[in-house]
């Protein structure tokens, strides 16, 4: 049987093509299948959107060969404070810091402008030879015992071993296997921007979390810090629609004065933010990957790392599978990733949506309990390093990207 490519994975935004780096790397024929035009995916101009890298996502990025075309544009995370508060109150006596001395390998992570990443992302698909048909949609798919087929918006249709859905939280891929989803709304908004502020944040990366939901301070280079800040959706709603000068006025009681003057640096962004978990992350001849398996709340910062997760995982099971002879699409080889991913993913999302309801209010009993409960972590040696090996991603069953090692 012929087939136009081995693997199809249908998104271009940042899981779609790390994927088809790291199966690529492995001698697959990979196509990837992009919504939107090259041109806007390649625009390089800043609008505040930035990741928080943890060590291990780097190492991935790093295995794929990417991580050298966008270090220099990084900024080390060197600390990680975290704290309870109140807009114009300041922080609560009880925090918990992270250093990164306190381990081995250097710093928790990096953080990295979306503005880098993606034409990085682009030029390394370019020079692996990787085929990208951009501005395509995916209007039906069908699957048999040797083959996934998709047919385009244009009238093409692609033959593939494997069809891979990374085409984010509305995953069309999933919904068109029949894959359904579990989850809620958590009734808040996420609104992202970047700051400028007087003094350097010396690498530091601040969570406050606040009766409304968290507000995250993560350093960018040079005097500049990205925000991602929670609110309930309709108090975020008001917000988002304010003028820059007033948005300011709101944002500055809840981020405090510790940097100095701030004042906003490119576009302002929101996001509702709920919970949504794929009940199965495979079909026949199918897998989700990232936002399209798993979404969760960012206040743990999981979403981009995790998706890098599925991504070394998936590599990995797909190229013990070709060394054996397997058919990579089998179903005993998808359930493989599947185990790997979903019990993991189940611990995040069960975590972060504790976490969020335990510090999304201003009850004075919770608020006392979490307030002891970070103090107690931040004081005892053992439990405060194994955080921050937690933080940094190199803890669980790691795939060999996220080791440092080839796959």
């Amino acid at each position: 049987m012929s087939y136009d490519t081995d693997i199809l994975i249908v998104g271009g935004g940042l899981n779609g093509p790390a994927l088809a780096l790291a199966l690529a790397s492995t001698g697959q024929r990979v196509t990837v299948v992009d919504a939107l035009p090259r041109d806007t995916r390649a625009e390089a101009g800043f609008d505040g959107r930035a990741y928080a890298l943890a060590l291990a996502s780097i190492r991935v990025l790093d295995g794929i060969g990417l991580w050298s075309h966008v270090a220099e544009h990084a900024q080390p995370m060197l600390k990680i404070v975290a704290s309870d508060g109140r807009a114009g109150e300041g922080a609560a006596p009880f925090f918990l810091a992270f250093d990164h001395a306190e381990i081995e390998e250097g710093p928790m992570g990096h953080m990295l402008e979306d503005r880098f990443l993606r034409p990085a992302l682009l030029q390394a698909m370019d020079a692996a030879g990787i085929a990208q048909l951009s501005g395509e949609t995916v209007v039906s798919q069908s699957v048999d015992d040797r083959a996934a087929t998709v047919q385009l918006a244009s009238g093409r249709s692609l033959r593939a071993r494997l069809l891979v859905g990374c085409d984010g939280r509305d995953s069309g891929t999933a919904t068109r296997a029949g894959i359904r989803r579990t989850g809620w709304d958590y009734g808040q908004t996420g609104l992202v921007c970047a700051v400028e502020h007087e003094l350097p944040h010396e690498g530091t990366a601040h969570q406050f979390f606040m009766p409304a939901g968290p507000l995250a301070i993560l350093p960018l280079p040079g005097n500049r810090s990205s925000i991602v800040w929670s609110e309930t959706t309709s108090r975020a709603a008001e917000i988002h629609a304010l003028d820059d000068a007033a948005y300011l006025e709101v944002l500055r009681p809840r981020f405090g004065d510790f940097l100095g003057k701030i004042s906003l640096a490119g576009k302002r962004h929101a996001y509702p933010l709920k919970l949504t978990i794929a009940n199965r992350f495979i079909a026949p001849r199918l897998a989700l990957v990232g936002d399209a398996a798993h979404g969760m709340h960012p206040i743990a910062g999981q979403g981009f790392n995790f998706g890098l997760r599925d991504i070394a995982a998936l590599a990995e099971v797909i190229a013990e599978a070709a060394r054996r002879g397997e058919d990579i699409a089998s179903p005993l080889v998808l359930e493989r990733y599947q185990q790997w991913r979903r019990f993991d993913t189940m611990l995040m999302a069960v975590g972060t949506d504790s976490v969020n309801k335990l510090f999304s209010n201003d009850n004075p009993v919770l608020r006392s309990i979490r307030d002891i409960g970070l103090g107690v972590v931040n004081a005892v040696p053992g439990l405060r390093r194994a955080s921050i090996r937690e933080a940094a991603g190199l803890t669980g069953d790691l795939p060999r990207l996220m080791r440092g090692l080839p796959i």
